[in-house]
């Protein structure tokens, strides 16, 4: 213990008072819980329940047991810290938790329950005090009563603290099951939207008569091992119809209500497991699929409609783009009518963009930064009179491109435009861009409304 320097004292319980206290060595935050019980053997601290219990349990909702310290005769366990306790959080308050504040600790609490459970432990003394909160983060704690699932009863008949204990416990059945801790979540949650307690009782009498007066008295139909319990033990139980429970949890949801009253039910066998309560419809805005876990739905292609292509068509008039896109080559190329109007030698070069994609992005990008071809004559008065031949040319080449989408982009002011293309071009691999050298030169003219490619 000479590692750590205990801070302070913050709580005290039947077995042992917990401190928070500071690593020396890392300056870590851990809160230390020492026992009252004197232990003269190793052996003998291993062996206890929670020790066993958290040993084989790692889970981010299920509080951290980082070290175990016997220290003259004095057993001292080491934990993550956590700043508070839900009942800390709820005692003082005065406004409500919202929904979505108590979907969150219960998604959480449920996780770790499952986790437990599967793993062969039930709780039995789950409370507000032995969940501990830091932040959106809670997590399970105080595993002193925790009992392996697979041990043989008879079990303790005290278990958890009155308020939170299942009505098969209080009628002293030896035969509970990890359904006890399934019963307080429903307690423990209808006071997270209340900060009341559900089931106020003053001792085991009046806890089953708090119980019957909020749920109705059991009957053969509801729970017909309680009668047999009660019988045996010559308890009667109180006669009460009981109520929804939307009348003392009001302005929550319906899913809310549901899920209380389906885990605060008398019959165990009736009570959602905790995997089961994390499949309720309450926690359906809480389910995350990791990406790898998803299934793998084949994507559907559908060609564009009617509108939409008409509506990009005129996009395409309106705007002047030099670039080839890569990305519409498969698309556009393979229309009947577009390829017969294509020469051999063309077709065969544009084909060759499409087995070097790779290639083209990396080089579009740089041809984008190089100097842009510049035909010859254009700032010569001799290219205003050639205007109109080379005006029917392009438009010759614009009514056999009809059909072909390229993806806008604007043209820079100050910038001159890229040559057009034209049949029986030559593939001019030398520069290692992306653009179709003509065989003979073409004069620009005014800009006008076209579809090309560059």
């Amino acid at each position: 213990m000479e590692r750590y320097k205990l801070i302070k004292e913050v709580g005290d319980g039947t077995f042992g008072s917990v401190w928070r206290a500071i690593n020396k060595q890392t300056g870590e935050v851990v809160a230390i819980k020492k026992m009252k019980k004197k232990y003269y053997s190793w052996e003998e601290c291993v062996n206890l329940r929670e020790v066993k219990s958290l040993r084989r349990m790692t889970h981010p909702n299920i509080v951290k047991l980082k070290e175990v310290i016997r220290e003259n005769d004095i057993l001292y366990f080491v934990f993550e810290y956590m700043e508070f306790n839900l009942y800390q959080l709820m005692k003082d308050r005065v406004k409500l938790f919202s929904e979505s504040e108590v979907r969150n600790w219960c998604f959480q609490v449920f996780q770790g329950l499952a986790y437990m459970h599967h793993r062969g432990y039930f709780h039995r003394d789950l409370k507000p005090e032995n969940l501990l909160v830091t932040k959106d983060v809670i997590k399970i704690a105080d595993f002193g009563l925790a009992r392996e699932i697979s041990s043989q009863p008879p079990y303790t008949e005290y278990v958890s603290t009155r308020w939170y204990r299942a009505p098969e416990v209080l009628l002293q059945s030896y035969m509970y099951t990890s359904k006890v801790d399934m019963w307080a979540m429903g307690a423990i949650m209808a006071e997270l939207f209340t900060l009341r307690p559900l089931f106020p009782g003053t001792s085991e009498a009046d806890e089953i008569y708090k119980i019957c007066s909020v749920i109705g008295t059991p009957t053969k139909d509801s729970w017909l091992d309680g009668l047999d319990l009660a019988r045996d033990i010559n308890y009667q139980f109180p006669q009460f119809a009981g109520f929804h429970l939307c009348a003392l949890i009001p302005s929550v949801s319906e899913d809310a209500i549901n899920l209380i009253t389906s885990l605060c039910s008398w019959d165990p066998c009736k009570r959602p497991t905790a995997a089961e309560a994390l499949q309720h419809p309450f926690f359906k805005s809480c389910f995350y699929v990791p990406p790898s876990l998803r299934p793998r739905a084949a994507v559907t292609r559908t060609p564009p409609s009617a509108s939409t292509k008409g509506a990009l068509e005129q996009q395409g008039t309106r705007r002047y783009s030099g670039a080839l896109s890569n990305s519409k080559l498969n698309s556009n190329f393979s229309s009947p009518k577009l390829n017969a109007s294509l020469s051999t030698g063309v077709q065969r070069k544009l084909e060759m963009v499409n087995q070097n994609a790779n290639k083209n992005d990396k080089s579009l990008k740089s041809s984008a930064r190089q100097s842009k071809y510049q035909p010859p004559g254009r700032n010569s008065p001799s290219s205003v009179n050639k205007g109109s031949r080379t005006a029917r040319r392009v438009s010759n080449a614009a009514e056999k491109l009809s059909n072909m989408t390229i993806a806008p982009r604007r043209q820079s002011l100050g910038q001159h435009s890229r040559p057009l293309m034209k049949a029986g071009g030559q593939w001019n691999a030398e520069s290692g861009d992306l653009f179709l050298k003509p065989t003979e030169p073409i004069l620009p003219i005014r800009t006008y409304g076209r579809k090309v490619a560059g």
